[in-house]
């Protein structure tokens, strides 16, 4: 039986609380603040949205002013996907060099300083860690974003995180549930299916979703993956057998549920972004993820008058709208609560210490690199460099949670370290890019750097020329390290972070 609306104030606030809208700019938009004044609870923030630590500080200062507990949201896993640093590549190494350490304390430090950094810009809410088991190596999407295909391994570092992270004051959002790591489809452009049984689930997927939520995990993103064991008929984010049925009834999650972005295409090119976000809340969501790619007001009056039009032709209960609302307006008043254990927004920009500046000094600061060097893996042996090198960058095409704005590789470090030493980039459209790389390194030492070797049949081939004419040829892989070592050195960095570049090409200095 359908509830009737008592006002619609109270109907449209609800709407717009569950709303986590992206916009475009370094400073909130007019239409952004209004919206907030009318009961927007939370903004989602993108690489495009940021410049620098006093910026973001200024930001975050900004939208509190008109509501001083409105979530601000990142995506901010460190590693590969990086918002802070998304110019320059992230100060921590990401979570498969987090997992190959197999220290949880390290993890636990390391989510630690990224949330303090987090916090001291003003964001305290982060959708991450990613608690997906990497269980299938072809994984588009997921790789080095997981712990590990070892699904204890990933729930202990899973629950380490959100410790850590939570420790800071900053909420964490554990994701992609009920587990992203077996599929072999990107849910940015089409909807992934995992056909699994209940009992490869709960024994793989869900482990570390378990410890994740017993680590009081504040939020979990629910995944746009088709599970036939489960439901045979909806993605995870629209199913209520898998939002209310297993993650809240059987696993007792009591915090709040955010759905992967509704503008993917798993979702958007099946249902349109109106039908399943309404869909999503009746399955049992508190929050709708928006913005990545539609930023706009106009998004947020269609997703808001959306929900507002359910509601009152009862296909949504407005009962299930007020409890997503409160939950999300609960997890605003912890963020305010922990921001009083923190110094306020801005402080560490002010003393040069938030991400990305020079000046960051002490053992907190520098943990992402020394987790970074810890998870370098090493094999063979070379002579030494005796001069520049020349490094030749077999580059993917990079997926959407990635993204290609942000720098990956060794280049930049290397020739810090040994100057002179040059770089060429290389894709599956290059012709012959072996042959090119040669030409280009002429009488160089070849430092070869690729990310997801077994991925990519190019990216074998030319790694397999490239090694046939130049056996000296040192090979970094920085993707998943699933192909066998080769080259005359093998240096294995499980991601492809700025201080990941940089644990590699201190070991190739060390020999010049």
């Amino acid at each position: 039986m359908t509830t009737l609306t008592s006002t619609t104030d109270t109907l449209t606030r609800d709407a717009l609380a569950v709303l986590q809208p992206g916009f475009t700019g370094t400073t909130a938009p007019e239409w952004l603040l209004r919206r907030v004044g009318e009961g927007l609870s939370s903004v989602g923030l993108f690489g495009r949205n940021i410049e620098t630590p006093e910026q973001l500080a200024a930001l975050t200062a900004q939208l509190r002013a008109e509501r001083d507990d409105v979530l601000v949201a990142i995506d901010e896993e460190g590693g590969d996907v990086t918002r802070l640093e998304v110019r320059h590549g992230s100060s921590f190494p990401g979570n498969l060099a987090l997992g190959a350490v197999d220290d949880t304390e390290l993890t636990r430090a390391v989510a630690h300083e990224l949330g303090r950094r987090l916090a001291d810009c003003g964001v305290n809410l982060n959708w991450a860690p990613s608690a997906d088991v990497n269980s299938n190596p072809g994984n588009p999407v997921i790789g080095v974003r997981s712990f590990g295909a070892d699904p204890h391994l990933v729930a202990r570092h899973t629950a380490a995180y959100v410790e850590g992270l939570q420790a800071a004051g900053v909420a964490a959002c554990t994701k992609h549930f009920p587990g992203h790591g077996d599929t072999a489809v990107d849910s940015h452009h089409a909807l992934p299916r995992i056909d699994v049984d209940l009992e490869t689930l709960h024994a793989r997927e869900l482990v570390p979703f378990r410890a994740a939520i017993a680590a009081g995990s504040k939020s979990v993103m629910s995944a746009h993956i088709l599970l036939p064991a489960l439901d045979p008929h909806r993605p995870a984010t629209l199913s209520p057998q898998i939002l209310t049925g297993l993650l809240r009834e059987e696993l007792g999650y009591q915090g709040l549920i955010v759905t992967d972005a509704v503008e993917m295409q798993a979702i958007a090119s099946t249902y349109g972004i109106e039908r399943g976000s309404v869909l999503a809340v009746a399955a049992g969501a508190d929050a709708l993820c928006v913005g990545g790619g539609l930023d706009d007001d106009s998004t947020v009056l269609r997703l808001r008058d959306a929900l507002v039009a359910a509601v009152r032709s009862g296909e949504l209960p407005e009962e299930r709208l007020a409890d997503a609302a409160a939950r999300v307006r609960a997890l605003a008043s912890w963020t305010r609560e922990a921001r009083g254990a923190v110094r306020e927004p801005g402080a560490a920009a002010q003393e040069g210490t938030a991400p990305g500046t020079a000046q960051s000094t002490g053992i907190a600061s520098d943990i992402g690199l020394v987790a970074a060097r810890r998870a370098v893996k090493v094999t063979g042996e070379t002579a030494p460099l005796t001069g520049p090198a020349y490094v030749a960058a077999f580059t993917p095409v990079a997926n959407i949670a990635v993204g290609d704005e942000t720098p990956w590789g060794l280049a930049a470090e290397l020739t810090r370290l040994v100057p002179g030493t040059e770089t060429g980039t290389y894709d599956g459209d290059s012709e012959a890019p072996a042959e090119a790389a040669l030409r280009a390194a002429g009488e160089r030492r070849i430092v070869a750097v690729v990310r997801d070797a077994h991925r990519h049949a190019w990216m074998g081939e030319a790694l397999d020329a490239l090694l046939a004419a130049r056996p000296d040829t040192i090979v970094v892989e920085m993707g998943v390290p699933q192909a066998g070592p080769r080259g005359a050195l093998h240096i294995v960095t499980h991601g492809a972070a700025r201080v990941c570049g940089r644990a590699a090409a201190e070991i190739i200095a060390a020999s010049a």
